[in-house]
C-alpha cells in the first residue's frame, strides 16, 4: 500500500481509503451489517488505514457501523468524518430531504459543530477524530467563525486535523487565513475532472492533500454496469446522465480500449481507475466504497499499483478522445 501525507498535518494515510457512504444505506441500497463490518476488517488487514464517513450517511448508520468495526482496532485506523449537514436544527440553508422526511440543512455554526462532533464521537466509539471536515459550505455562517471553532477543537485534542469538502478555491483561501487546512475532499475520477482547473493547482501550491471521492463514478468505472443492466427507481443512479444506456455503452468502449493496460498489470477495470486516480498530480488519496470483503480487498490491492509514465500517457490519450464523457467544467 502507498501511504501519503495529509497535507502538512503529519498524518500518513493510505493512498486508497475507505469511503463510508455506501454502508450508510439509503440511496445505495440495503446494508448487510455483518458484511459491511467484514469489509472494513478486510481493508484494515490489507493496508487501508484511512476511513472516511459522515453523520448524514444513513443518518448515523455509517458512523455506527464503522465504530463497531474498529472496536479494539482504533490504533490501526485514521477516522475522517464531517460536519455541516444537519437535521437537529433548522438553521442555515435547506439542502435535501432524507428518506425519513426530515430536511437536511447546510449549517456550520459553532454550537452546531460542537454538537455534531459529540454525536460523531459517540457513534464512532472514540474520543477523538483524526480528520474533521466541513461537508458542504454554509453561506449563512462566516467561514472565519466556522474555522475558529475547528481550530479550538483541535487545540482541545478532540480533532487532529481540519479538512474541507465541496469547497471552492475562494472559500479554501478564506479558511486558511484562520488556520491550516490538511485536505480538501472533492469529486474526481476519469470522467469528472473539473478540479484540475483550479482547486488541484491551488492545493499543490499550498501543500493541501486532495481526497478524491467517487473515483469509480458510483460504479460506472468498474466496467460492471453495462448497457443492458436495469437501474431501478430509488437507486441514486436511476436518473443520472452518466447512467443512460448511451453513456454506459460509451464507457464500455472506453474500457475495451484500455484493456491492454489493465492486462499488463493484471488488474481489473476498477483497480485501473483507482490507480489512475492516485497517480494524477495533486490527487493524494482516493476514497472508495466497499460493501463486502471482495470489494474491500480489490480496492486495497489497487493501492499497490503504480502506473508507469508510458501507460499514464496511453490512458490519457484514450480519455481525451472520449471527450463526450470527460468533464473539466
Amino acid at each position: 500500500m502507498q501511504y501519503r501525507s495529509l497535507g502538512k498535518s503529519g498524518i500518513q494515510a493510505s493512498a486508497v481509503a475507505f469511503g463510508g457512504g455506501p454502508i450508510g444505506g439509503g440511496p445505495w441500497g440495503a446494508v448487510d451489517e455483518t458484511e459491511a463490518i467484514s469489509a472494513i476488517h478486510a481493508c484494515i488487514d490489507d493496508g487501508i488505514n484511512l476511513f472516511d464517513t459522515a453523520p448524514v450517511y444513513g443518518v448515523g448508520t455509517s458512523e455506527e457501523l464503522l465504530g463497531k468495526a474498529i472496536a479494539g482496532r482504533r490504533d490501526k485506523v485514521l477516522i475522517a468524518t464531517k460536519c455541516g449537514l444537519v437535521w437537529h436544527v433548522q438553521k442555515g440553508t435547506p439542502f435535501h430531504k432524507m428518506f425519513s422526511g426530515k430536511i437536511v440543512y447546510r449549517y456550520l455554526g459553532p454550537e452546531s459543530i460542537r454538537y455534531e462532533l459529540d454525536q460523531s464521537l459517540r457513534r464512532l466509539r472514540t474520543d477523538y477524530i483524526d480528520v474533521y471536515q466541513t461537508h458542504w459550505q454554509d453561506s449563512t455562517t462566516p467561514i472565519a467563525t466556522t474555522m475558529e471553532v475547528l481550530v479550538s477543537l483541535r487545540q482541545e485534542g478532540k480533532i487532529r486535523a481540519i479538512g474541507v469538502s465541496n469547497c471552492s478555491v475562494e472559500q479554501l483561501e478564506t479558511y486558511e487565513t484562520v488556520g491550516p487546512i490538511a485536505c480538501a475532499q472533492e469529486k474526481y475520477n476519469m470522467i469528472e475532472r473539473g478540479i484540475e482547473l483550479d482547486l488541484v493547482p491551488f492545493c499543490l501550491r499550498r501543500k493541501i492533500g486532495v481526497l478524491a471521492y467517487t473515483p469509480l463514478a458510483s460504479g460506472l468505472l468498474t466496467g460492471k454496469v453495462d448497457a443492458a443492466r436495469s437501474i431501478p427507481a430509488g437507486d441514486h443512479r436511476h436518473d443520472h446522465p452518466f447512467f443512460t444506456r448511451e453513456a454506459r455503452e460509451a464507457v464500455q468502449e472506453l474500457f475495451r480500449k484500455l484493456q491492454g493496460v489493465a492486462d499488463s498489470y493484471k488488474i481489473s477495470y476498477s483497480q485501473l481507475a483507482i490507480a489512475w486516480t492516485i497517480a494524477q498530480p495533486g490527487i493524494t488519496h482516493a476514497l472508495v466504497g466497499a460493501r463486502n470483503v471482495r470489494q474491500g480487498r480489490e480496492n486495497a490491492a489497487a493501492g499497490h499499483v503504480v502506473l508507469n509514465e508510458a501507460d499514464l500517457r496511453a490512458v490519457e490519450e484514450v480519455l481525451t478522445k472520449k471527450a463526450f464523457a470527460v468533464s473539466r467544467s
